[in-house]
């Protein structure tokens, strides 16, 4: 008797499905499950286990967070039933596990198929509920992989079941990479929050992120445009006008130096040296991995991320197109078969439609585990989709169909030389489509470009004078442009500068990417959620507390970028190819993050900036004599909400104040110098804090050596630092 276990209920029943083709006899519904004939077919709801929290390790459950049980290294991983927000272990989920349970161990069950998806997570989600339910493993366990979840494909997989061993090296990539995101989410989200006391979520990939947006952001902030000027001649010959702009660039002080060429380029005598027009076959693009749908998708209908996998993993979940969380826009050799048979079904609803075998297409060496997104050949009834399933359903078989278009797109290239003197050489270039072929079928919006009618040998009239232009801020994230960014975050690096598509897949297949397909969109939704990034119309936006996020590590001295990300990335390749052990790979994150805690505390005792931990008393209030306590904002009387305002800022002129400073100053009234204030007009200076009349001012020398006193920034403790305090920890 086969046991299988679905990752979701929807994909139960299509296996049911698949079963029928197999067997003549019904299955028949149970508590949890169906049964019938040699098969049993149940089913989780994703992720039934979790990782323990750190009081499960550290033996002080029901403790608040502490500073003395971070950082968090196990000894071994444990994992428990999920639990609510109570900490009870969910109801729902303890009675299924229980059905799989007594089902694992039923003595006419033999073997036990997991029919997770078809990615990492699905791997180890079914793992984990059979080594709880049977942990001596005494029962075969084997695998049913699935592109696609139409019957045939169900039909197809369950006479090709493969034995788990073969998928060892994912599933330790998948319990590799949960080790690792647990702790650093777990270790690092404490520190930070019980430093800030703000609960701030720092994770190996949300905060890198959030970092590139906030990044971008302050650039745009802070652009200062640029006017400066290029040489252009728009004239006419031949009774056509014909535009050319010189290379060369003037700053806005050089405009009589900009002119004094125009002149010499107008003396100059301006010939067209080629003319040429051919015509040619223009390609249709790649089909859509899901990173590559989901920005067509945000450009065009202005859709979420998160929207637009939520809807085509339903229309996976239905049979209409393959497994969408693939990283690659290519397909399998294997495979053409299955293709062919979709372009027939295609082909009978007139679709212009042909097979053909393309290295464009098909390419082994850029699938890492799942082909490109594309229909089945289970085509739905468009009454049945709603107006958005529509779009993104639309999206992947007009794709499809311009991919193996049987009508070509048939062009004329145009290329026109003009030289001017020895002085500069233009190029100019246009495309005119002549048939349109596929692009009738796919979202093809570059316009025809005619150039003017120019032979060889013809004389071009110029008139080259000044143009004014202005230099433009970078644009914000767009969820096509961060996508891009996230596939290969080191693209536009000068010394990691990849060149065309191998280089992009390169970067993906060794983990250079930050998330993954089936991570990413979770991740970027998470940041949403968590109000540190915003989404409006398609591009992406820094939020106060995401600045807050970034600033306060940086503070902190947390770095947690690209670079460290993309390492720990590209040891979970490793791992998923053998090259090393899950072990190891806990090991490397372990020592990163020893590494970041270290460096935090080393950075705080060199520099005097240890704000120490939320909620810690710093010394008695000079006005009432209560506590003085470590705010989210700075350092606050305890009796504050009974009128008590005293209250000191946790960075004062882009100096953070360390609490042993406020301890001095509390104790003694004055601190010993402090080195490292900016001033208003960015110049640095060294200064002494003093108690005045209940008040923190600065206390320094001036040029003649008489004291001066300066009232610096002095907030009540609830209030947010300005933009000049978060200057200094940027």
């Amino acid at each position: 008797m086969y046991l299988i276990i679905a990752e979701k209920p929807s994909l139960a029943r299509n296996i049911i499905a698949g079963i029928a083709g197999l067997q003549s006899e019904p299955m028949k519904k149970c508590n949890g499950y169906f049964e019938g004939g040699n098969y049993i077919v149940s089913w989780v709801f994703g992720h039934l286990f979790s990782l323990a929290d750190i009081e499960e390790y550290t033996g002080t459950e029901g403790a608040r967070w502490s500073m003395d049980t971070i950082p968090c290294f196990p000894e071994k991983f444990k994992f428990n039933l999920k639990r609510g927000a109570d900490k009870k272990v969910d109801s729902g989920v303890k009675k299924q596990f229980d059905t799989i349970k007594y089902l694992c161990n039923r003595k006419d069950v033999d073997t036990i198929v997991n029919a997770g998806d078809s990615d990492r997570e699905g791997e180890i989600i079914v793992r984990l509920c059979v080594s709880h339910a049977i942990p001596d493993g005494q029962k075969k366990f084997v695998r049913l992989w699935l592109p696609d979840q139409t019957p045939e494909t169900v039909k197809q997989g369950l006479c090709d079941l493969k034995d788990e061993s073969e998928y060892e090296s994912l599933a330790s990539e998948g319990f590799a990479r949960t080790y690792i995101d647990w702790l650093y989410g777990v270790n690092l989200t404490r520190f930070a929050t019980l430093k800030t006391g703000k609960l701030l979520r720092v994770g190996r990939v949300i905060v890198p992120i959030v970092k590139a947006i906030y990044d971008r952001d302050m650039e745009i902030k802070n652009f200062n445009p640029e006017k400066y000027y290029v040489m252009s001649s728009h004239e006419k010959t031949n009774g056509e006008f014909v535009d050319l702009t010189s290379k060369q660039r003037f700053t806005k002080e050089e405009y009589e130096k900009c002119l004094g060429e125009c002149l010499k380029y107008n003396s100059a005598q301006a010939v067209v040296t080629s003319a040429k027009k051919k015509k040619d076959t223009l390609f249709p693009p790649k089909l859509f991995s899901l990173s590559k749908l989901q920005s067509h998708l945000g450009k065009k209908y202005k859709m979420s991320m998160d929207e637009s996998l939520s809807i085509v993993q339903k229309l996976y979940e239905e049979g209409y197109v393959t497994y969408p969380r693939t990283n690659s826009e290519y397909l399998a050799t294997a495979e053409q078969d299955k293709i062919k048979s979709i372009i027939a079904n295609i082909a009978k609803i007139n679709y212009p439609v042909k097979f053909r075998f393309s290295k464009s297409i098909f390419d082994d060496s850029k699938i890492e585990s799942h082909s490109a997104l594309t229909p089945t050949y289970k085509i739905p009834n468009p009454a049945s989709l709603s107006e958005k399933e529509k779009q993104v359903y639309s999206a992947i078989f007009r794709r499809f169909v311009a991919v193996f278009c049987s009508e070509d797109c048939i062009v004329e290239r145009n290329e026109i030389k003009i030289k001017l003197g020895d002085l500069e050489e233009f190029a100019l270039k246009g495309t005119v489509i002549l048939e349109k072929g596929w692009t009738k079928f796919d979202d093809y919006t570059q316009k025809d470009k005619i150039l003017p009618a120019l032979c060889e040998g013809d004389k071009v009239n110029v008139n080259f004078q000044p143009c004014e232009k202005e230099t433009t801020p970078p644009k914000h994230y767009t969820i096509e442009t961060l996508n891009n960014y996230l596939k290969n975050p080191f693209k536009d690096d000068k010394e990691n500068a990849p060149e065309g598509d191998e280089e992009e897949y390169r970067a993906v297949f060794e983990g250079l990417e930050l998330g993954t397909e089936a991570t990413r969109t979770g991740i970027i939704e998470n940041a949403r959620k968590s109000g540190y990034i915003s989404l409006k119309k398609d591009s992406y936006y820094i939020m106060p507390d995401g600045e807050y996020l970034i600033d306060s590590l940086s503070e902190l001295g947390i770095i947690m970028d690209k670079y460290k990300t993309s390492e720990l990335g590209k040891a979970l390749k490793k791992v998923f190819r053998g090259e090393m052990s899950v072990d190891d790979s806990v090991k490397l994150a372990e020592s990163e993050i020893s590494d970041i805690f270290n460096k935090s505390k080393d950075a705080a005792i060199e520099h005097d900036t240890n704000i120490g931990v939320y909620g810690e008393v710093a010394g008695s209030c000079p006005l009432c004599g209560a506590d003085v306590i470590r705010t989210k904002f700075g350092y606050g009387c305890s009796r504050y909400k009974d009128g008590c305002h005293f209250s000191i800022s946790k960075t004062i002129c882009s100096r953070p104040i360390s609490i042993s400073n406020v301890r001095m100053l509390l104790e003694t009234g004055r601190t010993s110098k402090i080195q490292g204030f900016i001033s208003r007009n960015g110049k640095s200076f060294d200064a002494v804090l003093k108690l005045e009349d209940g008040k923190v001012v600065f206390d320094f020398p001036d040029s003649k050596g008489a004291p001066r006193k300066v009232s610096p920034p002095n907030k009540p403790s609830g209030q947010k630092n300005t933009s000049s305090s978060k200057s200094a920890i940027k």
